[in-house]
């Protein structure tokens, strides 16, 4: 005996698409350090997650929050267009990384030396958040103090112990921004990058200044 289910049509590869188009996912716009300052953060995050039992430290990829916003997927592509105009306009900078700060009591990360150029990116970078609103309790957040995140969402014993041992530890790093991610996640899934968008400004210039 046949299935009746099984006899009815699947859905078209178009269907699902527009099916897939109206379901919401979680977008983040972030500076990413090159590979090997990379690797130096991402060993921090992971010794912290062993010392102080954080998984949220280990699963947290190494980057630099710009901005974080929920939207249905069907204004990705007008979203992206107008993230990448606003690219092509800035000039890529250099960002440098020193030593360790807090946001009593949840977060420990490490400091930014001047985050003059960054909140400029933030602020051109701001220009589409029409786009990135689906409604007045989801609205866009964009960076007021950026920073780059070793734990967060820590237990009061975790930030406590966590951050005795960094308050007084020294780092430094530097990078040249030379481009944003815009990563997003659907439901049940990890993010993933959807778009590398370059800073076409004076990024010769932005280069030199790193020696």
């Amino acid at each position: 005996m046949k299935d009746p289910i099984a006899t009815q049509a699947y859905l078209s590869a178009e269907e699902m698409r527009k099916i897939n188009d109206l379901l919401p996912a979680d977008y983040l716009l972030v500076l990413s350090p090159h590979e090997e300052l990379w690797n130096q953060v991402k060993a921090i995050k992971e010794k912290f997650a062993t010392d102080y039992n954080c998984g949220t430290a280990r699963s947290g990829l190494p980057h630099i929050t710009l901005a974080t916003f929920r939207q249905q997927q069907v204004f990705e592509t007008r979203i992206t267009q107008r993230l990448r105009n606003i690219a092509r306009n800035l000039s890529a900078f250099k960002v440098e990384l020193k030593d360790f700060g807090s946001f009593p009591s949840h977060t420990i990360y490490i400091n930014i030396v001047s985050k003059v150029q960054i909140m400029d990116a933030v602020k051109a970078l701001r220009a589409p958040q029409k786009l990135m609103k689906p409604d007045n309790d989801h609205k866009p957040y964009f960076s007021t103090e950026p920073h780059l995140t070793i734990a967060r969402k820590l237990q009061p014993w975790q930030y406590e112990k966590g951050w005795l041992e960094y308050e007084h530890q020294h780092f430094h790093g530097r990078f040249i921004a030379d481009h944003t991610l815009l990563l997003k996640r659907r439901a049940g899934e990890t993010f993933k990058v959807v778009e590398k968008f370059m800073f076409e400004g004076t990024r010769a210039a932005a280069q030199a200044s790193l020696f």
